[in-house]
């Protein structure tokens, strides 16, 4: 599933500061391809982009206090949060609110 993962407010440098990624997220259970939540993004996302301290990017299995997320320029809170299902060539946006000035 394409998919393009934006990241801001500082937590770009978790992934090599890099803002913008375009990803290709494979889901499968055993040989089957299920639906894809936020839930197994954000696993995805700690497994394969971010390199150092995944611990200021989530707590849990979810994200941190303090990180906005929107799924297609909507709040993920009111879509579902980690149950919100993901389609094709959506576009995911990950906002630190908490950082120095």
């Amino acid at each position: 599933m394409q998919l393009t993962l934006e990241f801001g407010g500082g937590l770009e440098l978790l992934c090599n500061s890099v803002k913008i990624h375009s990803v290709d997220v494979d889901h499968k259970v055993g040989e089957e391809k299920v639906q894809l939540t936020m839930k197994d993004l954000l696993a995805w996302v700690r497994k394969n982009l971010i390199k150092e301290r995944p611990e200021m990017f989530m707590k849990g299995d979810s994200v941190r206090p303090g990180v906005l997320v929107l799924v297609n320029d909507c709040d993920w809170e009111l879509s579902g949060q980690l149950d919100t299902i993901l389609e094709e060539k959506d576009v995911v946006v990950f906002i630190s609110t908490l950082h120095g000035g």
